[in-house]
């Protein structure tokens, strides 16, 4: 379960990191940057706090899967489409890249033995953990603070996650369940301009 969400997760955030580095028009350099950022940070963070070696330094899927699909989405032209951050393709990948880490980090909380406080550090730092150092880097607002109820989706799943360890219930259904209901809240959220009330 953990490599498929992983694997999910680090495919739909590429595509999300990829996006966002031709909108602010970087380089290829700033676009490769941008993307392993997003992929792969969260994770690597994720893995150091559990004091185990970065799932993405042990194993070379991670890589393989980022060149892959930086590959297809210029030789598709992807770069030359305007405004892709407000299409369907972006938002969904995100949604589910989002969901997909929120699971993983659940996971290595719950094999870790962490309690319910570090079950939910770990979905958010995993989920957001890229997208943050890489809003940064480009020195704009993280999307997870502007963006209503992102980071709560990763919170919720995180939640749902834990609740399914403590019943014994983590087998395929119940996991897909989880994944389904966290992407189509993300992506309800969205398109219905839900958000946390603002201070």
């Amino acid at each position: 379960m953990f490599e498929v969400s992983e694997y999910i997760g680090i495919i739909a955030f590429a595509m999300s990191g990829f996006f966002v580095a031709v909108r602010v028009k970087l380089d290829f350099l700033g676009v490769l940057v941008s993307v392993f950022l997003t992929a792969l940070g969260g994770g690597i963070v994720r893995d150091i706090i559990v004091d185990r070696t970065p799932y993405t330094f042990s194993h070379n899927e991670p890589a393989i899967i980022i060149f892959t699909l930086l590959l297809l989405l210029i030789v598709f032209k992807f770069h030359k489409k305007e405004n892709i951050e407000n299409k369907s393709i972006f938002i969904v990948s995100d949604s589910i890249g989002l969901v997909s880490f929120s699971i993983t980090g659940a996971l290595i909380a719950i094999e870790n033995d962490l309690n319910i406080t570090g079950v939910l550090a770990l979905s958010f730092i995993t989920a957001v953990g890229g997208g943050i150092t890489r809003d940064i880097i480009i020195n704009e607002v993280p999307f997870v603070f502007k963006t209503g109820f992102y980071g709560t989706v990763s919170l919720l799943v995180g939640m749902l996650v834990y609740i399914l360890s403590m019943f014994d219930m983590m087998s395929f259904y119940p996991m897909a369940l989880v994944f389904v209901f966290g992407v189509v809240l993300r992506v309800l959220a969205y398109y219905r301009k839900w958000s946390v009330p603002l201070l």
